[in-house]
């Protein structure tokens, strides 16, 4: 896998967020109606399905499997047949195990890279993986729990506007340490 620095990964992380966030915040309506209708969204739970397939069989290509390298093969297939077959027999809430998916893919890269970074501000990008981690494994196992946190969180709009609100605060921080520590 291609190395990235980690003001280039914080960077893009927070370019991300603050892209998002600000969609939310100047489209409010739009945002929430899309955010609503996320966790059933079949076209996007493929999209990110594959992607998180791809990703994983990109990472394992570079992976040493030591006592089990005779079975990469079967292990490609394998994880080739899991994720194709998820997006045939999952389709309820594909959208929401897709980005699960992405979500641990995502989490890898960032404690991959940060992991020997001097300055312990890496500790921001790391806790976010672990975060990460943690959504992605119970929404995994209970993808419902992700519609029904964002019901809660487009419930009115002062809500909604206040979460994007908190997410471009900590996606300008992401961009500040980007610029400044993590070069």
């Amino acid at each position: 896998m291609p190395e990235i620095s980690l003001a280039n990964l914080s960077l893009a992380l927070g370019a991300l967020m603050v892209l998002t966030a600000a969609v939310g915040l100047a489209k409010p309506e739009g945002a929430m109606d899309w955010i609503k209708k996320f966790p059933r969204n079949e076209t996007a739970g493929w999209a990110l399905m594959l992607a998180g397939m791809a990703w994983f069989l990109w990472v394992l290509s570079d992976e040493t499997l030591a006592d089990f390298e005779r079975f990469r093969t079967q292990f490609q297939v394998f994880i080739v047949a899991t994720g194709v077959g998820a997006c045939f027999f999952l389709k309820d809430f594909l959208a929401v195990r897709g980005l699960a998916v992405v979500l641990l893919m995502l989490a890898k890269l960032i404690v991959d890279t940060a992991r020997w970074h001097p300055s312990d501000w890496r500790l921001v990008l790391v806790v976010l993986a672990y975060a990460l981690v943690v959504k992605a494994m119970w929404f995994t196992v209970a993808p419902w729990r992700m519609r029904d946190i964002l019901d809660w969180a487009t419930a009115s709009e002062r809500r909604f506007k206040m979460m994007c609100s908190v997410r471009l605060v900590f996606a300008v921080l992401l961009v500040v340490l980007g610029l400044t520590v993590f070069k």
